[in-house]
């Protein structure tokens, strides 16, 4: 078995990192019905490609969301038992025989540490405790909440590469919606002894801080920006959780997806690599951790396609946007890393809307998201340095192109060498004693 660092929050509690103080980039992908879907082979597939693409986390749930109670898993396989009352129950998990589902579930675990991934892993999706929409059933109390969760803390509990995600899509809405999540979060500690972080997966266009920010065993935020139609504008939820106290650290784990259709209608388009790319540094440069990147038929782990899931799971590897979010984890790892704050007062002028910029720094360096390239007027001597040197860097292509050096005093208008949509630019600026 595979063993990768634990993860923690760092000292200054704004990012993760690994055991040794590490800096550690979430770059997530949402696969959420990979346990369930995918066989041996197709999951060390995605598991792969991912890992080549440098992806560092994946999201998935063990009870999924398409009918993850009443349908066989790809090797004819269902996660939990009917009790007396004909009812799924959590506190009897399908386990025997050659291969069940948890040991299918394992295998992929242990495949994502051999592969440098971790798991961000829900026990859940949130229809089996909350319905509202979706198959169910909710199958969920207080009692075999706490049993359910302490029986995946200890089968889990070697595994260094897991996050547990308590929630899935749902809110609370309810005292006992409340009591199933602590009882299941607390039975997971119980069960692991406290080894690994937690968050938890709120429903959309929320953070997981609305309901559950001040509970001890919420290690980060969770935001889900959401599939909506409209501008992209998650830097609000973030610099909303970086506000919070206490200081917890954030980030996105479910902006749009590439290729879904916007605000669920497959008559108003899908979202492309550039809303895409957008969410990624809008989120990051507001002050959030790391990102998570999702595709709609990736995520579904879709097989016949149609308008609603455009493509097959496997010709969704390899879309666009997914091989760009590579660049924005080598843009913020080329710089002091732990250090790093938002900071718009970089900016002397602002545009609203699909033109809104957003502005980090560290002590020595600063960058500013341009998503279509318009002309930024930049406060200089917020970084230490005499001078400062500039360069524009590719979203689309992580390359950087040098744009000359300047006093690092007063104000300066930038142009970026494109301006439109899809030509989305970074500005650095470095400065030099």
């Amino acid at each position: 078995m595979s063993k990768l660092p634990l993860l923690q929050v760092s000292e200054n509690r704004r990012f993760l990192v690994q055991e040794d103080g590490t800096p550690f980039f979430w770059l997530g992908d949402t696969a959420w019905e990979l346990f369930h879907k995918l066989d041996r082979e197709e999951a060390r597939l995605y598991l792969q490609n991912r890992a080549e693409l440098k992806f560092t986390v994946i999201q998935a749930v063990a009870l999924a969301e398409l009918e993850g109670l009443s349908t066989d898993n790809a090797y004819g396989r269902r996660p939990l038992k009917k009790n007396a009352a004909g009812k799924y129950d959590p506190t009897l998990p399908d386990i025997g025989g050659e291969y069940d589902y948890w040991k299918h579930v394992d295998y992929i675990v242990d495949t994502a540490a051999s592969l440098g991934l971790y798991i961000a892993l829900l026990p859940t999706w949130g229809d089996k405790y909350n319905l509202m929409w979706g198959k169910g059933p909710e199958i969920f109390n207080r009692d075999n909440a706490r049993m359910y969760g302490q029986w995946l803390g200890e089968r889990y509990k070697d595994r260094t590469n897991i996050v547990w995600v308590m929630g899935g899509d749902r809110p609370l809405h309810t005292r006992m919606h409340f009591e199933i999540i602590q009882q299941m979060a607390e039975g997971i500690r119980q069960g692991d002894g406290g080894r690994h972080l937690m968050t938890f997966h709120p429903k959309g266009d929320e953070s997981s801080s609305l309901h559950v920010h001040e509970e001890e065993w919420l290690s980060f935020n969770m935001i889900q920006s959401s599939h909506g139609d409209g501008e992209r504008d998650n830097y609000k939820k973030v610099a909303q959780d970086y506000a919070r106290t206490p200081i917890k650290p954030t980030l996105d784990a479910e902006p749009c997806y590439e290729d879904h259709p916007r605000g669920f209608q497959a008559d108003n388009g899908y979202f492309d690599q550039a809303d895409v790319r957008k969410a990624a540094y809008y989120a990051l440069f507001a002050g959030a951790f790391g990102h998570t990147y999702g595709h709609h038929s990736i995520w579904s782990m879709t097989t016949d396609p149609a308008d609603y899931f455009i493509m097959d799971w496997k010709e969704a590897l390899h879309r666009p946007g997914a091989a760009q979010m590579q660049h924005a984890r080598a843009l913020l790892e080329s710089r002091p890393f732990l250090e790093r704050v938002p900071d718009q007062s970089l900016l002397a002028a602002n545009y609203t809307g699909s033109n809104y910029m957003v502005a980090t720094r560290g002590r020595s360096y600063a960058m500013i998201y341009l998503p279509n390239g318009l002309p930024c007027r930049v406060v200089l001597d917020k970084i230490s340095g005499r001078t400062v040197q500039a360069a524009w860097f590719n979203p689309r292509t992580g390359e950087f192109i040098e744009a000359g050096a300047c006093d690092n005093n007063g104000e300066r208008t930038f142009i970026a060498p494109s301006r439109g949509r899809d030509n989305d630019w970074v500005l650095v600026l470095d400065g030099q004693q």
